[in-house]
């Protein structure tokens, strides 16, 4: 439950310490603990995805020497699109992003 200014309520900031408390004891099971939805965390729980320049992107895929077709094929995009990005003609949004994002921070291996 959020006030009016966005905020996570006391009650539910106290309900999701202890849901984590009845996690780590072993109380409450890892696919129980996973239903607490973003609604619950708040705004400042989600992660935060950083916009890439084609630079960058180019270069997190020759860093992985991996040719643009298998670069789409991780990322479940088109090649044509892997292009774009990486010319500048189109900037990465949503789950795009969101998987450049954790490519960048931690390398390739982490989607693979």
């Amino acid at each position: 439950m959020k006030t009016k200014k966005n905020k996570t309520s006391r009650l539910t900031r106290a309900l999701l310490e202890t849901a984590r408390d009845m996690k780590d004891a072993g109380v409450l099971g890892k696919a129980a603990y996973e239903k607490i939805t973003l609604r619950h965390l708040g705004i400042k729980d989600r992660a935060r995805l950083e916009p890439l320049t084609a630079e960058e992107i180019r270069k997190m895929r020759e860093q992985a020497h991996l040719s643009q077709a298998v670069f789409a094929r991780y990322l479940n995009v088109t090649v044509g699109y892997v292009s774009q990005l990486e010319r500048g003609i189109k900037r990465p949004t949503g789950a795009a992003l969101a998987l450049l994002n954790v490519v960048h921070r931690k390398g390739i291996e982490a989607i693979l």
